[in-house]
């Protein structure tokens, strides 16, 4: 994010010697974009942060994935992933699970009710959506305290963890990119500020406030990383001789930061707007879109549900909130639901959902929606989620069994 911030003590210029109150050497450390070429920071670290006293393998979570094969719409109930007796012991790191994901983005699901290991992520940003609770934040950077409707923008690389204090619980939606998320850069001047037509400004971006500094030491720092497998991901655990959060002062365009998603303005018209008229954020090769409370269309005719529509260059994602969604009521999609709508196949309304939803002033209903330009495949948690019974919902459940073929 191109807006510059500071917090600590720097010195006066960028790449000179610098000692704390007591002469001690204090490391710089640049953390860049796209080989230096884009947003960076520069942060400084009590200790050496190449420093390294161990290394072992971390086995990641299952991140084995199958083809939607024959293509199907679908229906999944990602509140049935986690039972209220495992929530105590999942974390943010080790326990969430993949709904779903291709060479882009992958989207994964938790219910967490525990502090989580220290984290980075080194094959691109992290956006994590808090579908309920609260949590604490920690990074590098310094705290971020985070709760229902924040949408979390971690850098990649930055090193993290997700602190539940007392009888916390958070329900989190990891969105994992290949990639940088920014805002849209129809929504950027050409040196990065948000323009007038944006639906949200600088002013509603928090990002931390003060320096975070712990003293430790052979601390264990948790890595997804590129490799080999199957999957292309790999996890290695490091253990640092130090604290990693030794950051005293750091400045530049480069730190995460948080969006509540009620501070997103929508766009409305005369009749129904099209998806892109909700983004928010986008990664390569994919884009986040939300839908929040609004007012709806004004012509006198006007349909406030979607038109039936074939998205033939993408897979749509959505996940609903809260509210009440007009457009699928009847299918069995409710709070914690996913839909997939998968390119190749038309989609919009459930049947008598135009009909009731004629004169409608005013829709309650919030959704993040991710849509892809490859297609998805399904996670495990997919896999254990899908009700079955979407792909007929338009049909009134009418189904033809192809057996033997």
């Amino acid at each position: 994010m191109a807006y510059y911030r500071q917090l600590g003590p720097v010195p006066q210029q960028r790449h000179t010697l610098f000692k704390d109150e007591d002469g001690n050497v204090l490391y710089e450390e640049l953390m860049g974009e796209e080989g230096f070429s884009l947003d960076s920071a520069l942060l400084y670290h009590q200790h050496i942060p190449s420093a390294l006293v161990g290394a072992r393998t971390w086995e990641l979570p299952d991140q084995s994935l199958t083809p939607n094969d024959p293509l199907l719409p679908r229906h999944l109930r990602l509140h049935d992933l986690f039972t209220e007796e495992q929530t105590p012991d999942v974390d943010a790191v080790t326990g969430r699970r993949l709904v779903l994901g291709n060479s882009d983005v992958r989207l994964s699901y938790a219910h967490v009710g525990t502090t989580s290991p220290l984290y980075k992520n080194g094959l691109g940003d992290e956006c994590v959506y808090v579908e309920a609770g609260s949590a604490l934040v920690e990074t590098q950077f310094g705290p971020l305290e985070v709760a229902e409707g924040d949408y979390v923008m971690i850098p990649r690389a930055t090193i993290h963890r997700w602190v539940l204090r007392g009888d916390e619980t958070a329900r989190l939606y990891f969105i994992e990119a290949n990639s940088h998320i920014a805002p849209p850069k129809r929504y950027l001047s050409k040196y990065g500020q948000l323009l007038e037509h944006a639906p949200y400004s600088e002013r509603d971006l928090r990002g931390p406030t003060e320096t975070l500094l712990r003293e430790e030491s052979d601390v264990e720092l948790y890595i997804k990383h590129r490799g080999r497998g199957t999957s292309g991901l790999q996890g290695s655990i490091h253990i640092l001789p130090h604290h990693p959060f030794d950051v005293v002062g750091w400045d530049g365009c480069l730190y995460p930061y948080v969006f509540n998603i009620k501070n997103y303005m929508p766009l409305t018209g005369k009749v129904h707007q099209p998806p892109p008229s909700h983004q928010v954020f986008e990664g390569h090769n994919f884009v986040i879109c939300n839908f929040v409370p609004r007012k709806v269309d004004y012509h006198e005719l006007a349909v406030p549900v979607p038109y039936y529509h074939s998205n033939v260059d993408s897979d749509e994602i959505m996940f609903y909130v809260d509210g009440d969604y007009e457009a699928r009521k009847g299918s069995g999609i409710a709070k914690g639901s996913i839909s997939i709508h998968p390119g190749g196949h038309p989609h919009g309304p459930q049947p008598g959902a135009i009909e009731a939803s004629i004169g409608a002033e005013y829709f309650d209903e919030t959704a993040v929606m991710v849509d892809t330009f490859r297609p998805l495949d399904l996670g495990e948690a997919a896999l254990a989620t899908d009700d079955g019974l979407y792909a007929s919902s338009w049909t009134g459940g009418r189904w033809i069994e192809e057996a033997g073929r």
